[in-house]
């Protein structure tokens, strides 16, 4: 059964905010790729997995707008939620910026916004990563795993089984292994070239998983859209529940500007265009149009 596509899956209705935030922590976390750790409380008590925020330098217009960036993890080393962490690749002039800032500096962000991944209902769930698409799956993790809660959300059941299959394109894009050896999270690698865990691409892992013995049940996937259509195509023709987070660029993130529409099915040969910002950035595979 689909879920509606009109409006955000049940219980992932959330104000946003708007503010400056500090700067805590500015780390490497693998090649052109840094971890950034925002103090906003605020936010951080709100916020759930595959959610996201928007954010930009304080004053000036170049860049004008902010960009989009997912929910990696909430801090809580003092018991509450309390800073935000995200990763980011520098690839253009906003995240080469970033990767200047320093702790004590401030930034503009607003959020949480999008619907993010709905509560995990499968046996075994398993997400797939490629790039930095594994960003919004340390926190989806740690909430399947039972370790950690997030906004208001308390799933009724915890799945059997959490895997993760992360591929990139060699050793030294590998950003957050360490984050990611989270207690029964059995985590598998791959890249492209085969400096690290398995030669090949991440679909691979994920078609091995399927014909497994305990094949997953429930696939939640983010990163390049070549990969995420791959995905898509290996889960519908085993007709395996999939939820994609698209990573479509967008320019307001609050569904203004109409700039980050996708195609999404209606009915059997029906479409119509939904906001990713705002209905998504969270899909269902089986709902999104293909040609």
């Amino acid at each position: 059964m689909q879920e509606s596509l009109a409006a955000p899956l049940p219980g992932m209705v959330f104000s946003s905010i708007q503010q400056r935030a500090e700067v805590v922590e500015n780390r490497e976390m693998a090649r052109d790729t840094l971890c950034l750790r925002l103090r906003c409380p605020d936010i951080a008590r709100q916020i759930v997995p595959g959610q996201f925020f928007m954010i930009r330098p304080v004053g000036g217009a170049d860049p004008l707008l902010g960009r989009p960036f997912a929910l990696y993890d909430t801090i809580d080393e003092s018991g509450e939620p309390t800073c935000l962490e995200f990763g980011y690749l520098v690839v253009g002039k906003l995240t080469s910026l970033m990767a200047s800032w320093q702790a004590s500096d401030e930034v503009e962000i607003w959020g949480p916004l999008g619907n993010g991944f709905p509560v995990p209902t499968a046996d075994h769930l398993m997400f797939v990563a490629g790039g930095i698409g594994q960003t919004p799956f340390l926190a989806a993790a740690r909430e399947a795993l039972g370790h950690r809660t997030y906004g208001n959300r308390r799933p009724d059941a915890l799945p059997r089984r959490v895997s993760m299959c992360y591929g990139v394109r060699n050793a030294e894009y590998v950003a957050g292994e360490d984050d990611f050896a989270v207690d029964g999270l059995d985590f598998r690698l791959a890249t492209d070239d085969g400096s690290r865990g398995h030669h090949g691409y991440v679909t691979d892992l994920l078609s091995q998983a399927l014909g497994s013995d305990d094949p997953p049940d429930g696939v939640y996937c983010c990163g390049p859209e070549p990969m995420m259509n791959a995905v898509s195509a290996i889960c519908l023709e085993r007709d395996v529940p999939c939820w994609l987070s698209l990573e479509t660029p967008m320019a307001c993130g609050f569904g203004a500007c109409f700039s980050c529409v996708v195609r999404v099915r209606t009915g059997d040969d029906e479409w119509d265009f939904r906001r990713t910002c705002v209905e998504g950035p969270v899909f269902r595979a089986d709902q999104l149009w293909a040609e």
